[in-house]
């Protein structure tokens, strides 16, 4: 794509140092740059299509064999776009593949994958002890002791307690399924539950869906392909697609408006069956617009999906030893996980977050991250005249997935986009 309202960024340095100490910095042979984030990865990606004649240090080798480049090596990076916002990774990101290698006589052609360090470490550590108590001082012991991360954290406090055994899990995965169990403090009583799991540039971010979609918006785009700046917004919109708007069949499958779950106590031999619908959620979760369902009423008059939980009664107590047993004779039948709760509003909650996926495209905007809050305003059109905005598309929306990407004349950034609901 080529676009005359978007500039090349400045690659300032792509500082790669290899295993054995060496260093090359190829960003002149930089053809292409994508920087990766999205709210459904537990780390930071990114690829880079490199050419190059050879390293300065000894021009019969490239980097690729001249350091060499075999995966691991740490790079320094740093990029900024036309309004100078920057992409400075403290950590710096590490190579993850070497891939599409064409060395020939003039020049070498190569591509390398990256990923954040909490990728490499998550690969080797384990969560091997027992936890117990609140569920948001545990994410944060596992993310500090476990995989030994130095990135700042952002942690919403949770409203409820599980105790837990790690299993020999790998530690984003634990955190990952923790987050489904999760629901957060507010002021004395709970939110719907569900959280969000993911890094970008910034911080490791365990976050309520809810509180996140409570954020104040950090840039407001219209849709206007003349390029012509429009007053109170950041940019236009040069391209946008819609990739998801309510699939009626989608969510009667997965239970979106209407579940039923079956519940079984195996301490008591006794069955629970639960109907739940969105409208029961309605008035204690926050979303992106008002939260109405315009579709045939007789379809989600019935359950559309059916679970079964097994009820955790009675297993794994508060306490170590003696003081763990006495907790359990005090109250045999006490819940680990409050099933019915927080089980079923929370599935709903995440299925409801993705009710409409939208995917823009801007000028490069570097301080965009995953999981901030964006307006977008849309065009109605009415017998191909533009009259007014779209009230249906137009609002508020979740990044939900980032992509940076710069070439030497030109630099975009593409937004998938995330709301659970229609209108402003």
């Amino acid at each position: 794509m080529s676009n005359p309202f978007t500039g090349p960024a400045n690659i300032n340095k792509f500082l790669i140092t290899s295993n054995t100490g060496k260093q090359a910095d190829v960003s002149l042979g930089v053809v292409e740059y994508k920087y990766y984030e999205n709210v459904l990865s537990n780390f930071i990606t990114a690829s880079v299509t490199v050419v190059e004649t050879g390293m300065k240090e000894g021009p019969e080798a490239s980097s690729l064999d001249g350091l060499p480049l075999r995966g691991g090596e740490i790079t320094e990076i740093d990029v900024e776009d036309v309004k100078g916002n920057k992409i400075v990774l403290p950590e710096g990101l590490y190579v993850s593949r070497v891939r599409n290698a064409k060395p020939n006589a003039e020049q070498d052609i190569y591509q390398l994958d990256f990923a954040s360090k909490e990728y490499f470490l998550n690969e080797q550590e384990r969560v091997v002890k027992r936890y117990e108590g609140k569920i948001s001082t545990n994410v944060e012991i596992i993310l500090k002791e476990v995989l030994k991360t130095k990135a700042e954290l952002d942690i919403d406090p949770t409203e409820n307690n599980l105790n837990i055994l790690g299993n020999l899990r790998k530690p984003l995965y634990t955190i990952s399924w923790l987050g489904s169990k999760s629901i957060p403090e507010r002021g004395g009583g709970s939110g719907p539950g569900g959280y969000l799991f993911y890094q970008n540039r910034d911080k490791i971010n365990f976050k309520s869906i809810d509180k996140l979609f409570e954020k104040k918006e950090v840039r407001r785009f219209i849709y206007n392909d003349t390029g012509i700046p429009v007053a109170g917004y950041d940019a236009n919109i040069l391209e946008y697609s819609i990739d998801s708007d309510n699939d009626f069949d989608l969510q009667q499958t997965i239970g979106a408006y209407r579940n039923k779950t079956t519940y079984f106590d195996y301490f008591n031999q006794v069955f629970k069956t639960i109907d739940f619908s969105i409208f029961d959620a309605e008035p204690n979760v926050t979303t992106a617009g008002p939260l109405y369902i315009n579709v045939k009423k007789e379809f989600i008059e019935k359950p559309t999906r059916d679970y079964f939980y097994l009820k955790d009664i009675a297993v794994n107590p508060p306490g170590v030893g003696n003081e763990q047993l006495k907790n359990w004779r005090s109250d045999p039948v006490k819940q680990n996980f409050d099933s019915e709760l927080i089980l079923v509003q929370t599935k709903m909650r995440y299925n409801q977050l993705f009710t409409v996926q939208l995917t823009i495209i801007i000028e490069g905007d570097f301080a965009l991250k995953a999981g901030d809050i964006i307006r977008c305003d849309f065009p109605q059109l009415e017998d191909r005249l533009t009259k007014g905005l779209n009230v249906e598309s137009s609002g508020i929306y979740m990044v939900g997935s980032v992509c940076h990407r710069i070439t030497p004349s030109e630099t975009f950034t593409s937004l998938g986009l995330i709301r659970d609901s229609f209108g402003t």
